[in-house]
């Protein structure tokens, strides 16, 4: 398609006319570029057909006149109206072609708006995938806590009978040391007025002596 597309230096140099012809052509029957960039117009093979028509009936109407001035009017009518259903063909085929490249360009446009929602919907569905092993695993994670927790809690509870029998063996072993020390205490105080009790006979014994000795 870009090869037949030609400008309008292209085209003068073609049909063998000058520039300025095929501008005032173009600028007087008011033909579109079929496409444009930057600086330069470009023309399909339909509109340079258009413009060698339009030449070639102008070169005709000259020629004509050149012969006589009635056949010069009627040629000129004729190329007139020649111009004019050619003018109104190009300018219907231009607009079915520019229609269907609008509608082509619209079909590529839904094509690639299509394909982005469906890449979107497919970010949304990993999304909610991760989303939902997140929450299994704090749910997982909460589960663990709660067991361990409970754990915990039973080992206190084995734990703290333990220690209060260890600190009740204790308190009772201080009580029996008290225990023994007071009897060993008693035992002494005992042991000690037994000793008393059998020094006192013997003073009265001895005394009782020397009171008998001095009668």
């Amino acid at each position: 398609m870009s090869e037949e597309l030609k400008t309008a230096k292209k085209i003068a140099k073609s049909l063998n006319v000058s520039d300025m012809t095929v501008y005032r052509i173009i600028k007087k029957h008011n033909i579109q570029p079929t496409i444009k960039e930057k600086n330069s117009s470009l023309y399909d093979t339909e509109k340079i057909q258009y413009i060698s028509d339009i030449l070639n009936n102008t070169s005709n109407s000259n020629t004509s006149n050149s012969n006589t001035s009635n056949s010069n009017t009627s040629n000129s009518n004729t190329s007139n109206s020649n111009t004019s259903n050619s003018n109104t063909s190009n300018s219907n085929t231009s607009n079915s072609n520019t229609s269907n490249s609008n509608t082509s360009n619209n079909d590529r446009i839904v094509n690639i708006l299509e394909n982005q929602l469906k890449q979107k919907d497919t970010q949304i569905a990993q999304m909610q995938n991760l989303l939902d092993q997140q929450q299994r695993l704090a749910l997982q994670d909460k589960k663990l806590l709660e067991e361990y927790k409970s754990e915990i809690n039973e080992l206190k509870s084995l734990k703290m009978p333990q220690e209060d029998m260890k600190d009740g063996s204790s308190i009772r072993g201080e009580a029996q040391e008290e225990i023994e020390r007071l009897k060993a205490q008693l035992k002494l105080s005992e042991e000690e007025r037994n000793k008393a009790k059998e020094k006192e006979p013997v003073k009265t014994e001895s005394k009782k002596w020397w009171g008998l000795w001095r009668k």
